[in-house]
């Protein structure tokens, strides 16, 4: 669904919807009246004055900077039935939270929900820690003594795979070609493809413990309570997945107005994690707030949120004792990208110091 480069006359889009016209990141684009009907014959509920028409979370531009587009969303279009999408568009945090919790919408799988934990073999919490520790290390110690290292390729990528690996006993040199399918299958059950979710949202995360040397401090000892709030307040700030997709199962009242029965409605989660209504200062990470919310995870048991958390926390542990001076390249900003899922690209650190 990944757009492609903006072309020098602009398209015009039909799907049953009021016919728009595609624009560019961050421009409103320009259409007809918006009191034409929307997909399902109805008259819109959420039109606003004049002649515009809300972004698209998909707009050229997006995948590198999707913040104003959701801000706009947010602010003027709560409640929006987007072409390029075929779906409407809920981007507050409120209403995101309620499509993915409340029976009028039918539930992907999202892990940590209570139909998750039906799926899971038994696990032995000692023995995912155990692996995950070890695992954590040895990555560490492989690139502690290089002058230079990415992150994303030689630690997010291999860690969340190589726990699933250890831990259902799959020889290393085997890792990466049987653990994305039978092993994390074995251990995850319909949870095994989060594995590459996993990889996402831990890049994330170091993103932004790294990016701030105040954080580097507060968290390079910190107990387990402390690490498990940060961990959720990138989840928040930083959700590796950025759309989440629902259909209602019958009418559903929202901010903005009423989501017909039968729609496919899109969840802009990265959206709801910035919402100014429901967290202060939204744009920063904090992992002390006194009003954290994540979407990514239910709360429910389910060992790929219990791996998620655990890697989180052994990443920090591991590269800190392994590289006690680790800091970003100079002149390097964690830079995510990403339009469905997404995170930093690539994590440049001096192991060194």
């Amino acid at each position: 669904m990944t757009p492609g480069a903006a072309s020098a006359a602009i398209p015009t889009v039909t799907t049953g919807a009021p016919p728009v016209r595609a624009g560019s990141a961050g421009r409103v684009r320009t259409a007809v009246d918006r009191t034409a009907a929307g997909p399902d014959g109805s008259a819109e509920p959420f039109a606003p004055t004049g002649r515009t028409v809300a972004p698209s979370p998909l707009d050229p531009g997006a995948s590198r900077d999707p913040h104003a587009i959701h801000r706009t969303l947010r602010e003027e279009f709560p409640l929006t039935y987007d072409p390029l999408l075929r779906a409407w568009v809920l981007s507050r945090y409120a209403d995101v939270a309620t499509a993915l919790t409340d029976t009028r919408f039918t539930h992907g799988h999202r892990p940590g929900d209570p139909p998750c934990a039906r799926a899971h073999v038994d696990v032995d919490m000692a023995e995912l820690r155990s692996v995950t520790e070890r695992t954590a290390y040895v990555l560490a110690l492989r690139i502690a003594e290089r002058p230079q290292a990415d992150l994303v390729a030689d630690f997010c990528h291999w860690l969340p795979a190589g726990t699933v690996a250890a831990a259902v006993g799959v020889p290393y040199r085997d890792m990466m070609r049987l653990v994305r399918g039978r092993a994390a299958g074995a251990l995850a059950g319909e949870c095994g493809g989060q594995i590459a979710v996993r990889e996402k949202a831990l890049a994330s995360f170091l993103g932004n413990v790294l990016a701030d040397p105040d954080q580097v401090a507060a968290l390079r000892d910190a107990p387990t309570g402390l690490v498990a709030k940060a961990w959720a307040e990138s989840l928040r700030r930083d959700p590796p997945v950025q759309i989440a997709v629902r259909r209602t199962r019958s009418e559903v009242r929202v901010s903005g107005g009423v989501i017909p029965a039968g729609a496919s409605v899109a969840l802009l989660v990265g959206s709801a994690g910035r919402d100014p209504e429901r967290f202060r200062e939204p744009d920063r990470f904090d992992p002390f707030r006194d009003d954290p919310g994540q979407l990514t995870y239910g709360s429910g048991f389910c060992p790929a949120v219990l791996l998620a958390g655990l890697e989180a926390e052994y990443a920090l542990r591991a590269l800190f004792t392994a590289m006690p001076r680790l800091r970003l390249a100079d002149g390097f900003r964690p830079d995510a990208t990403g339009l469905i899922t997404r995170a930093p690209r690539s994590l440049i650190v001096r192991p060194g110091g």
